[in-house]
């Protein structure tokens, strides 16, 4: 069974029906039964008010207490007639009627969640036009501007405000050590990668699809997810393989997320026209900016760590200083939108690639384009990565192929490197490189992931890794037979 609150996947002999019963009653009404049928979870005023009844079975408890009544009357009148209430709960059989009920009390955490989860339901309802103040106003609990305008919670800015929710056990084990922490006997495999052959696990929490992820720097202990569904979560990966934190702060989808090089913060470009600074460990929003435009790309200069490049849907990259705040430069010459930014040459210079078709070459700082590539039969480049050797840069390009540009002075297009036999449908499906540079990966339109061999160009393997496009695939740091993909079916997957 999924579980919403941790956003992973639980075993259970629960029916799906039972379920949703359940999971619809405690978002409605604050309590729930538990799946063994011992005890009621949540508000107990609530559970006296309502008297235990499910949200599936609360539309007909008058008819069945007018029926329990004339039962009750007819064995009054027969004692042979039989009767009295029954228990129709779709939980019933599970609970033993010998052992009395009892009501057991929510974490502060659940609390939390609950209040949350109620004022987004609250907001979503204002801005349909289905639920109307009193005196006619559209703000949420607490003030601040919530899901699309209509107000959050607790007063903070984004949908009902900024919050996080940790997951696991425990933040800090026996030894004082965050859960963020590396396990300290996290060493690379080997240097040589294969391609993987077989699913090992299947991550399941966002309730849209899947827009990006990345692993952790360094040690890939940990995978960090964006969301459609406006949620951002990071996941065990070495261990118990469950979600250990959701971010909650933006309105709409999150199109990118970046680590640090630390992985002690990331950034993270919403549709909601807002790129967020969190702090991975305790999930707080340590800076917001915005010039109110869309941003595609959300990247971090690779030695500058506080330098952050955002790619805009006005034809612009802006460059921010997070420690101030301040807009320090524009990049203005793009004729459209701009899709992605790539550091080269050790953060000295940036590559752009835009809606206009073409890719341009920047020295960090000034604002005049170095370098123009355009020809007439380029298509647009939305995704772009830089080969671990940084030589290369792998373009998926709309016209289903990977175009291989040099990542040195001239950047020159590489003829003899051309990778084909997926088809992109115009998603902007992200390349990746192994490790050793030997595999060029990349999902396609039809929830595959492909691999090429380097030298060959040919397909040296096909996976059919999702029922939608597989729009993001990762290979990871140590485990270097190893990837994980996403799609927008809303599941990451992790093949070894």
């Amino acid at each position: 069974m999924r579980n919403h609150a941790t956003g992973h996947v639980e075993w259970a002999h629960v029916n799906k029906h039972a379920f949703d019963e359940q999971f619809q009653t405690f978002n409605a009404l604050g309590y729930a039964v538990a799946p063994d049928g011992s005890a009621y979870v949540g508000d107990a005023a609530a559970i006296a008010a309502h008297g235990g009844e499910t949200v599936f079975t609360s539309t007909a408890a008058k008819r069945r207490k007018v029926r329990d009544d004339v039962l009750a009357a007819a064995v009054a009148a027969d004692p042979g007639a039989g009767g009295g209430p029954r228990d129709l709960s779709a939980w019933a059989p599970a609970r033993d009627a010998t052992k009395p009920l009892t009501v057991d009390e929510l974490t502060e955490e659940a609390k939390e969640y609950v209040r949350w989860h109620a004022a987004r339901r609250e907001a979503n309802l204002r801005r349909k036009g289905r639920l109307k103040d009193e005196e006619g106003g559209a703000g949420g609990v607490g003030g601040g501007e919530g899901e699309d305008g209509a107000g959050g919670v607790g007063g903070g800015a984004g949908p009902a405000g900024e919050k996080s929710f940790f997951h696991g056990k425990e933040e800090r084990n026996y030894a004082g050590e965050s859960w963020l922490a590396p396990p300290k006997d996290r060493k690379k495999e080997n240097d040589h990668c294969y391609a993987p052959k077989r699913l090992i696990h299947t991550w399941t929490g966002h309730t849209k699809g899947v827009q990006a992820i990345r692993f952790f720097p360094r040690h890939g202990h940990l995978i960090l997810s964006a969301g459609m569904d406006s949620k951002i979560k990071i996941w065990d990966v070495h261990n118990t393989g469950k979600c250990m934190r959701t971010y909650l702060g933006h309105d709409k989808a999150v199109k990118d997320i970046n680590f640090t090089s630390d992985g002690a913060r990331f950034v993270s470009a919403s549709h909601d026209k807002k790129i967020k600074l969190w702090d991975t460990e305790t999930g707080k929003v340590i800076s917001t900016f915005t010039s109110g435009k869309m941003a595609y790309a959300a990247v971090l200069h690779p030695e500058k760590q506080n330098i952050l490049m955002a790619a805009q849907s006005d034809k612009k990259i802006v460059q921010y200083d997070m420690n101030t705040g301040d807009v320090v430069q524009e990049y203005d010459q793009h004729l459209g939108a701009v899709n992605t930014v790539t550091f080269v040459d050790e953060g000295r210079r940036f590559v752009t690639t835009s809606d206009d078709k073409s890719m341009r070459v920047w020295e960090f700082g000034i604002p005049v384009v170095m370098k123009y590539i355009a020809d007439p039969s380029m298509h647009s480049m939305p995704a772009v990565t830089l080969s671990p050797n940084q030589q290369w840069l792998a373009c998926q390009s709309l016209d289903n192929q990977i175009m291989i540009y040099s990542a040195k002075d001239r950047f020159r297009l590489n003829t003899k490197k051309r990778f084909t036999g997926h088809a992109n449908g115009g998603y902007a499906c992200q390349p990746n490189f192994s490790p050793d540079g030997r595999f060029v990966m990349s999902g396609d339109a039809d929830g595959k992931c492909v691999f090429w061999d380097w030298k060959s160009r040919r397909i040296f393997k096909t996976l059919k890794a999702h029922d939608k496009v597989t729009i993001g695939c990762e290979w990871h740091p140590l485990e270097t037979s190893k990837v994980a993909t996403c799609s927008w079916d809303g599941t990451i997957k992790y093949w070894d």
